[in-house]
């Protein structure tokens, strides 16, 4: 029996593993201590590391069906276990119950779902005199960097395709909320043959060591765009392969024809699910101008209708900033917004003697678009409300950033919506919908906002090498003959 309340040990090569230094995981609603876990020497990365190689040897040569029926299985542990993981998610990253839910109940679809993939085997030519073939192999072990927004969910975006292709891998969760992936880890001791998947964790030097180390083929890494330049630099030393899904700075742009009261909530949490923390949230608003008064007002009403809180409470609907680097991020937005005179149609006003790290819900009523609040990530409840005029701009400054994740488009006039969002920089384009997401549908970022893509076929074969293999076949009857 798991128990989801103690004893957080990592796991390196099928088995429990701790350290004397630790690190404290907060819950972020109260400020307070709930568990300390090992942060691990570069001693006990060696050996994670070194149980990961040895296990590839067999894991790679395992039946992809062997390989589908384990990840499977481990979906079917997490869903197993969901109500103490939603529980301990919500304590360590402060979402609430709905939240907690979306993800742990989202991981377990993520692995039944890949666990359907399969490696294609390409035919080039295959005739009586030659064959050629394309394959996808492993790349050996993998080094899975985890960030604190989404920790199961992102971890298991990257668990799956690596083992489901044959690799091992060493996961490190964010020291902000390692709790939920080291039990991930203790679960699948009993799942997995040993040294297949390793929980580490650490702060930022453990992190360093990984996209360093000569024992890892790949990092696949979530996380800001500043740490994805830093984690490509070290990791070129060794020619790893690395995904990197990186920063973004989603503008959503609102046509004059819409459902203004229909609309109103839908935009409201493209911007603020999982309180704004989140990658692909909008974070820059653009209204047309015979409508900007009308749905600024009705965002306003409706998130006076929704209660920022403790993410235990049943009635909450956004929890905290989830650490207090981050909520003093936030704070600093919205400081320079106050320095600069930029008006707030709501929010604004931080109770910093709050239990928790808690910002409320902030709209910034038609800052410039020079301003910090466009032009960066916040990262928190805080979003900048636009004006636009001509189509021709719109699409010029929504795509005016360094960024390239996410956008999205909304109107009744459906040739307008697909004309503008065909012209948008980005990976996702959403046209009157946002957030769908898939195990089969291919997730990345264009420009600054990451390399490669997660999820899909495409995303699968990111954790492979391609190999071709050609056979002459007329070689061996012209021996024959001989």
């Amino acid at each position: 029996m798991i128990d989801f309340d103690t004893h957080y040990t990592m796991t390196s090569g099928g088995m429990a593993v701790a350290g004397r230094r630790k690190l404290a995981a907060w819950n972020p609603a109260t400020r307070q201590i709930i568990a300390r876990v090992t942060d691990a020497t570069r001693r006990q990365l060696d050996e994670a590391v070194d149980s990961a190689r040895i296990a590839f040897g067999s894991w790679s040569r395992a039946p992809i069906e062997r390989r589908q029926d384990l990840v499977r299985r481990i979906g079917e542990a997490i869903e197993r276990h969901a109500e103490p993981f939603m529980s301990l998610l919500t304590r360590e990253q402060g979402k609430p119950r709905a939240g907690s839910e979306w993800e742990i109940l989202g991981s377990v679809a993520w692995l039944k779902s890949m666990a359907t993939m399969e490696v294609p085997l390409e035919i080039l030519e295959d005739t009586p005199g030659r064959r050629v073939i394309t394959r996808h192999t492993p790349l050996g072990v993998v080094g899975a960097i985890v960030p604190w927004n989404f920790p199961v969910l992102l971890a298991v975006w990257k668990i799956a395709p690596a083992l489901l292709t044959g690799n091992t891998i060493v996961v490190k969760p964010s020291p902000f909320t390692p709790l939920c992936t080291l039990k991930l880890g203790e679960l699948c001791r009993d799942i997995l043959p040993p040294g297949v998947l390793n929980v580490v964790t650490g702060g930022d030097r453990l992190g360093k060591w990984m996209t360093a180390h000569p024992g890892i083929d790949k990092i696949a890494f979530t996380g800001h765009t500043d740490t994805g330049r830093h984690v490509m630099r070290s990791a070129a030393d060794t020619l790893k392969r690395v995904t990197l899904e990186l920063g973004g700075n989603d503008p959503a742009i609102v046509l004059p024809d819409v459902d203004i009261e229909d609309l109103a909530p839908k935009l409201f949490w493209a911007a603020f699910q999982n309180n704004a923390q989140f990658c692909n949230a909008t974070k820059r608003l653009y209204i047309h101008e015979s409508i900007y008064e009308r749905l600024r007002d009705a965002l306003v009403a409706y998130a006076r209708t929704v209660k920022v809180g403790d993410g235990a409470e049943a009635d909450t609907s956004i929890g905290p900033i989830q650490n207090e680097a981050q909520y003093r991020k936030v704070l600093e937005f919205i400081e320079d917004c106050r320095t600069h005179g930029y008006r707030f149609a709501l929010g604004g006003q931080v109770d910093r003697a709050a239990a928790g790290w808690f910002i409320p819900i902030t709209l910034v009523d038609d800052p410039p678009d020079n301003s910090r609040v466009v032009r960066e990530e916040p990262f928190g409840p805080i979003l900048p409300l636009l004006r636009w005029s001509k189509e021709s701009e719109v699409i010029a400054r929504a795509n005016d950033t360094e960024y390239g994740l996410g956008a999205s488009v909304w109107g009744r006039d459906l040739e307008a919506v697909e004309r503008i969002g065909g012209q948008l920089e980005a990976g996702t384009v959403w046209l009157n919908e946002v957030h769908q997401y898939s195990p089969f549908q291919a997730f990345g970022g264009h420009k600054q906002s990451g390399i490669g893509c997660e999820n899909s076929l495409h995303g699968l074969l990111e954790y492979t090498n391609h190999q071709t293999i050609t056979l002459n076949k007329g070689a061996i009857r012209e021996q024959e003959a001989a």
